[in-house]
């Protein structure tokens, strides 16, 4: 079993402030972008990147020089990214702890550079076009795929069972790789590409684990789907499971996705802490008693962790 403004820069400067009303109307906007992100779900992960980022907005105002204001830029784009939307200058040069002049210079020449782009009729900053290339070109190189393949290769070595590399896709499971022992494998219900619900899978719960509870809620807001007649019925149960998998910080799935299968997962986070893969073993249940699976999910989280740190992640 396989578990798995734009628009266009005016002036590169903020226009004044109309007035402490005008000031007040924006901090007001901004607050109310940001609850709407906590409405989402997302919270947590803004919270996280715009505290990296008025981190490193801080460190790169103690020095100077070319890489401290490399750092500047690096620290006002993780602020966008952490953002509800586009931020005045005024916002920006708070969060990050930098002198308004300086801020307005900075984001001036990465205007000019496309890195952000300014809304002259919102007063703001967002993301500039650039920074969406960026982003492209790191999905086209597969980083993730790239850098859990030789992980998957020796999990197998040690295990003897097959590994998965797992993402949630909305309130799926999809699978993106598959390593298995050299000897002859059964054929599976699942494979590389295929999504499974993820309350069912191991990789899933995991991952679901580490989620708010208001983003668990908002992507299964109907009745849970099973295969087998196993695995949670209700929101109540899986907020149950999930929160148990939280604790001990592994997954486990027993027959839920194939009879006489189970699968034991761990989660690997990015920068924020965000859950953003799983790693998975999947064994015959026959060949490992239960009380054998701490062991494994040992290996599996271990697995999990070195993931983590190739992706710079933070673990929880």
């Amino acid at each position: 079993m396989t578990e798995n403004s734009a628009s266009a820069v005016g002036s590169g400067r903020e226009p004044p402030s109309s007035g402490p009303a005008d000031a007040g109307g924006r901090e007001a906007a901004a607050g109310g972008g940001r609850e709407a992100a906590a409405r989402d779900g997302r919270e947590a992960a803004a919270r996280d990147g715009r505290e990296a980022a008025a981190r490193d907005g801080r460190e790169a105002a103690a020095g100077g020089g070319q890489v401290p204001a490399a750092r500047r830029a690096l620290a006002v784009l993780r602020l966008l990214a952490a953002s509800a939307g586009p931020l005045p200058a005024s916002a920006i040069a708070r969060e990050l702890g930098l002198p308004r002049s300086s801020t307005y210079h900075l984001l001036t020449a990465m205007a000019e550079d496309g890195f952000v782009s300014y809304v002259p009729e919102d007063r703001r900053w967002g993301l500039g076009v650039a920074a969406f290339e960026i982003g492209s070109a790191y999905l086209r190189h597969g980083p993730l795929e790239r850098l859990a393949r030789p992980l998957l290769r020796r999990l197998v070595d040690r295990t003897g069972d097959i590994a998965q590399l797992g993402v949630l896709h909305g309130a799926e499971t999809l699978y993106l790789l598959k390593e298995q022992p050299t000897r002859r494998q059964a054929t599976l219900v699942t494979d590389v590409g295929v999504r499974m619900p993820a309350q069912l899978t191991a990789s899933g719960l995991s991952m679901l684990a580490h989620l708010p509870a208001a983003q668990v809620r908002a992507l299964f807001p109907g009745p849970l789907v099973d295969r087998t007649g196993r695995g949670p019925a209700s929101l109540r149960e899986l907020r149950r499971v999930l929160s148990e998998d939280a604790r001990r910080g592994w997954s486990a799935e027993d027959g839920q996705v194939t009879e006489g299968f189970a699968s034991i997962a761990a989660c690997s986070f990015d920068h924020t802490g965000h859950p953003t893969a799983a790693i998975t073993v999947t064994f015959r249940r026959e060949t490992r008693p239960e009380e054998t699976w701490p062991d494994l999910a040992a290996e599996v989280r271990r697995t999990a962790a070195d993931l983590t740190q190739r992706l710079g992640g933070k673990q929880k």
